[in-house]
């Protein structure tokens, strides 16, 4: 049995950036087909056309795509409810907090994310991994 890791939103933004470095990691943590969140196909959409000039079109389009190749599972009230005791326990804002709450829902052992602190680990199963490092 494989491994199942979940990627942020920045590994999906990398992945369509120009950044060689940090773009092979992206796309090669994409090609394992991750889990992702609701959170993550909105978060895309948003990031691709405020901040990196992508027509909505074509952020739709990168949306799609993310879809059919990951397993996305959705932020419900369970969710929310794991995140807001994660943001307590461990101090962490609502929005990694329903990531993380995401991912150890859905059993993942890694979280691929630049924006925690990488080798952290959430309730004894969940390792956070900057690939970017």
């Amino acid at each position: 049995m494989t491994e199942k890791v979940f990627a942020d939103t920045n590994v999906v933004i990398y992945a369509e950036s120009r950044h060689a470095k940090n773009s092979s990691a992206a796309v090669a943590i994409l090609e394992v087909s991750p889990v992702i969140s609701t959170q993550v196909v909105n978060e895309t959409i948003s990031v691709l056309t405020r901040k990196h000039g992508f027509a909505l079109t074509d952020a739709n389009q990168v949306a799609l795509s993310l879809l059919d190749l990951c397993e996305v599972v959705p932020v419900d009230v369970q969710t929310v409810r794991e995140a807001i005791r994660l943001g307590e326990r461990y101090r962490l804002s609502i929005w990694d907090s329903l990531i993380v709450a995401a991912a150890l829902l859905s059993d993942c052992e890694t979280l691929y994310s630049e924006d925690m602190q990488d080798g952290q680990v959430f309730d004894e199963r969940l390792k956070i991994v900057n690939p970017f490092k």
